[in-house]
């Protein structure tokens, strides 16, 4: 998962830290260029900041669905870099694709959006150690506080469509907040995928894998190389989990991919192996929401 090692990764990959910063892609059209042509030749698509209730206060997040229609809806966790211009063009490509999707901001208990930005940059220690105090306060009681309001603001909207079920993705940190997600509404999230997913699977006893069996939704982890040379155990014990399941599931180590591949504003971006895991999630799509 995301840690000062994971930094440590990227230095000696030879990725230097200003590639894809948040300066540089700070804009819609930086963005969409930064992205495969293909990426943004979906439906129409609106999307609008809102602002979330929940039982700790109010969540600032984005909203974007395809143009005409009722939708899937689909609950978006980001990385620890939280809610930025690269996850709303995320947003939107996904609900060019035909989907209602809400991204969040996972830190708003402390901070809104963006938590990081030119002057306040991932780059900076002090920002790093900000943000890793934030995630170490997200424990699961936490995430599903918020993901009870998160699910119910989606049956709220008249672009979803309350008849399909519920998908979930996360990045990073949001791995394991994806599995949370699915047990806590096993009858109406029917689909999970996890991106280079922090802590899914461990020997501990609250090991966020150990809830699967109690879900009822197809899943797709997508492993980074060096998370896997890290954890090696960890594509085991989701696979041993998975076996039972009837849904439609994948647990794939992504070579030669680092922590972090998927999101185009990072230093890990890797545009083939995000491609791949962006099609492997829309096949899960298609498996369990329709």
């Amino acid at each position: 998962m995301c840690t000062e090692d994971t930094e440590a990764d990227l230095d000696r990959a030879g990725m230097p830290v200003a590639r894809r910063s948040f300066a540089a892609l700070a804009g819609a059209g930086a963005l969409i260029a930064a992205l495969p042509a293909r990426a943004m030749a979906g439906k129409p698509v609106k999307g609008r900041d809102v602002a979330i209730k929940t039982d700790d206060g109010t969540c600032d997040a984005y909203f974007v669905a395809p143009a005409e229609g009722k939708h899937p809806g689909v609950l978006v966790w980001p990385d620890i870099r939280g809610l930025r211009p690269a996850f709303r063009q995320m947003a939107d490509r996904l609900a060019g694709e035909g989907y209602a999707v809400l991204t969040v901001n996972p830190f708003y208990r402390w901070q809104k959006s963006p938590v990081v930005d030119a002057a306040n940059d991932w780059s900076n220690d002090a920002v790093r150690q900000k943000l890793f105090g934030y995630l170490k306060q997200l424990t699961r009681p936490i995430v599903e506080t918020d993901a009870k309001a998160h699910l119910a603001f989606l049956d709220e909207q008249k672009e979803v469509d309350t008849k399909r079920r519920i998908g979930t993705t996360g990045y990073c940190m949001g791995g394991a907040m994806t599995i949370y997600t699915a047990a806590l509404d096993p009858n109406r999230v029917g689909a999970a995928a996890s991106f280079h997913g922090g802590g899914v699977a461990t020997d501990k006893p609250d090991s966020p894998h150990l809830l699967i069996g109690d879900t009822n939704a197809g899943y797709l982890f997508a492993i980074a190389d060096n998370d896997d040379k890290e954890a090696p155990n960890e594509k085991v014990l989701l696979k041993e989990a998975l076996a039972p399941s009837p849904h439609w599931h994948e647990v794939e180590v992504y070579a030669g991919a680092m922590h972090g591949w998927c999101p185009p504003d990072g230093r890990a971006y890797n545009e083939t192996a995000a491609e791949k895991a962006w099609g492997r999630m829309l096949e899960l799509f298609k498996a369990e929401l329709a």
